[in-house]
């Protein structure tokens, strides 16, 4: 017996969020930028918070030259994950800022912020 699928309106919405990686050299482990944001979303919102946000970053969209990447959020936790980014002031040793482009609704649209149009 296959189990139901949910309908839209129970489903949990989500966003995409457009972030920027702005320093002075170069960060090239992509795996040590992505532990450090999910790390900086757990010591400020905590476990129950984290779980609530559903934060799932897409690898395969960080542009390392442009140093941007997209991360997956539920719609409400949106406010929770751009302060967590904030936070965040050195990757590796290397002194960073992390500012947010935009939050969309659509990846392809969210794609467009992270490649410059």
């Amino acid at each position: 017996m296959k189990t139901k699928q949910l309908l839209p309106s129970q489903r949990e919405k989500k966003r995409y969020l457009a972030f920027e990686i702005i320093s002075k050299n170069s960060i090239k482990q992509v795996s040590t930028i992505f532990s450090t944001i999910l790390d900086a979303v757990l010591s400020f919102s905590g476990q129950k918070g984290a779980a609530q946000a559903g934060i799932i970053i897409i690898e395969n969209k960080y542009n390392k030259e442009k140093q941007r990447g997209l991360i997956r959020v539920n719609n409400k936790m949106t406010d929770v994950l751009k302060a967590a980014l904030m936070l965040i002031k050195e990757i590796s040793g290397e002194p960073v800022v992390i500012k947010s482009i935009a939050t969309s609704g659509i990846l392809k649209k969210a794609e467009k912020h992270i490649k410059g149009a």
